[in-house]
């Protein structure tokens, strides 16, 4: 018997997919690549030294 001889079935649409399921993702929501590390950014923190030099007008 020959595969092309059997009848067309598609096995994908009889599965049952639960939807609801509450276990982990199976991708990732982001990747790292995703980062601004991943984009070569450098990981630390500027915020303070930038409130820290802000000019006398901002208050």
């Amino acid at each position: 018997m020959d595969i092309l001889d059997e009848p067309e079935r598609d096995s994908d649409a009889e599965r049952e997919v639960d939807f609801e399921s509450e276990e982990a993702a199976i991708l990732p929501d982001q990747t790292r690549d995703d980062t601004g590390v991943g984009w070569g950014e450098r990981s630390d923190d500027n915020d303070e030294r930038l409130l820290e030099d802000r000019p006398p007008h901002w208050g």
